[in-house]
């Protein structure tokens, strides 16, 4: 029993000794660091509010709760994964969209991988976050803090916005949806997409912004991929620094800067690649709203001299991406194709 207990004791001990002393390997790929920390943000003091009792469990006696004191608001969430001996010569920044977290890269609703591994796969140190008011970021009192009430998207917005379905092709019964024809969203996952919908703010983009440039300052040199509405927060941090931020992929971007307004002289050292998913023409918000102000500044963009690159999907023959391309039963393809334009870009050892 004794001499068992010591090779017990000596396995676990030199398992141990890996991790502290090595890394961790993961299908081939090896993991050195694992971690999270909040970033940005500022404190908040409140005072006159009026104390509250309440139970904590439904069996638990009533406790005063004062809800004055100083607080720590407007910060975002940031977890990273750090491999041994990463291939990309810079760490990739994975920023979400609106109403969102950052599990839009992590495992897929369907169960499949997500761009977070896939990258990681391709040697990349990888940054997901929660921007400021989502997920782990946390969220504050309205109104003494925030200046608006929170609003949530509902699965019909989702659904159509995300053009998964057609403008009232939505409907509460799954089967009774109707998506579009050659679809790659996983539609039979839809609702557990529905899931990771989370509040949002219209007042907070001030903070928010001051947060992702905190981050930038912290981490970057870096590449960001940036979905939808976080699309204008990572055009604006390479606008305000270009000498940390080496590249841009914008994942379907609903926002742009504006070049009448600002100047985005600085950003032609940034690399920029846009990538589009299908059904654009069959969304009228999409293609009248959404669209033309996004292509606008990409062509301001390009005619300061900087490296502009479009991937349209559909006209490269890849059919059926929804807004959620990195959901999308084609994800790895689409992956391996922003890989190519990254090594193409020399931002690969």
């Amino acid at each position: 029993m004794k001499q068992a207990f010591k090779l017990a004791f000596s396995a676990i001990a030199a398992a141990s000794a890996a991790l502290l002393t090595g890394c961790a390997s993961t299908g081939g790929m090896q993991v050195a660091d694992v971690g999270s920390f909040h970033v940005g943000g500022k404190q908040v003091a409140l005072s006159g509010l009026p104390e509250k009792e309440l139970r904590f469990t439904p069996s638990s006696p009533p406790i005063k709760v004062n809800p004055n004191g100083e607080f720590e608001v407007e910060q975002m969430y940031v977890q990273y994964v750090k491999l041994a001996a990463p291939k990309a010569k810079f760490p990739l920044l994975m920023w979400h969209g609106g109403g969102l977290t950052g599990v839009t890269y992590e495992t897929k609703p369907d169960g499949g991988e997500g761009w977070q591994m896939a990258f990681l796969k391709n040697g990349h140190d990888v940054y997901v976050s929660d921007a400021t008011e989502r997920g782990r970021a946390s969220w504050a009192r309205y109104p003494e803090i925030f200046s608006s009430e929170p609003f949530f998207r509902a699965k019909k917005e989702g659904w159509e916005l995300f053009r998964i379905g057609a403008v009232d092709s939505y409907n509460a019964d799954p089967t009774k949806r109707t998506a579009f024809a050659g679809t790659q969203f996983p539609t039979g996952s839809f609702d557990q997409f529905g899931k990771q919908f989370v509040p949002r703010w219209a007042t907070n983009n001030a903070p928010t912004q001051a947060s992702y440039d905190a981050y930038v300052q912290r981490v970057c040199p870096c590449v960001i991929l940036v979905h939808s509405q976080g699309s204008t927060f990572a055009f604006e941090a390479a606008r305000k620094y270009p000498n940390l931020i080496k590249g841009v992929v914008a994942v379907e971007p609903s926002g742009g800067l504006n070049a009448a307004q600002v100047d985005i002289s600085s950003m032609k050292a940034v690399p920029h690649l846009f990538v589009w998913g299908d059904f654009i023409d069959q969304n009228p918000t999409w293609k009248n709203a959404v669209l033309p102000p996004v292509q606008r500044f990409a062509d301001a963009l390009k005619a300061q001299g900087g490296v502009v690159d479009t991937m349209d999907l559909p006209k490269m023959g890849i059919k059926g991406n929804s807004h959620m391309i990195m959901m999308d039963m084609n994800s790895g393809q689409v992956a391996d194709l922003i890989q190519g334009w990254l090594a193409k870009q020399g931002l690969m050892k």
